[in-house]
């Protein structure tokens, strides 16, 4: 277990809060990176995610699908599986805390403009709006030296 000296980023009881909140996301993006493994094999099962979206969708939301989503789904069914596979036992392990948490933020940030969930009401009340995007925030800009953290 590496020693965090006092007064450095991550160290005291923020910094194990820090680690504790990377951890539980970490579990969270590899359950739901578990849940897309099929899209792997087979990328429809996100083309009829989309398809279902686009029902109805905001504008900004039928713009992102259109002009983002559709063209690159051979690739974003790949990439969206494994990035939060990866992100999720980087957290866990606290390795490159701060970069795996801007990217499983990102991927976060895509998943609620394709689904348009940002217009909605149930977005400040559900588990996967605020909480998710604010902790992953919070580990991006603070997470870096953490205890009980793997170092490169």
């Amino acid at each position: 277990m590496p020693v965090v000296a006092r007064g450095r980023t991550g160290s005291g009881a923020g910094g194990l809060g820090l680690r504790l909140m990377a951890v539980m996301l970490g579990v969270f993006l590899i359950a739901t990176g578990i849940d897309k493994v099929e899209w792997l094999v087979d990328s429809s099962l996100l083309a009829q995610r989309l398809d279902a979206w686009l029902e109805g969708a905001t504008p900004v939301s039928r713009w992102y699908i259109e002009t983002l989503a559709r063209p690159g789904l051979p690739l974003f069914a790949r990439l969206v599986p494994i990035a939060e596979v990866v992100a999720g036992a980087a957290l866990i392990a606290g390795f490159w805390t701060r970069l795996a948490a801007a990217l499983a933020l990102l991927v976060a940030l895509n998943v609620h403009v394709a689904s348009g969930s940002f217009a909605e009401w149930t977005f400040l009340r559900d588990g996967l709006g605020l909480p998710v995007l604010g902790g992953l925030l919070a580990l991006a800009i603070g997470g870096s030296r953490l205890p009980i953290s793997v170092r490169q």
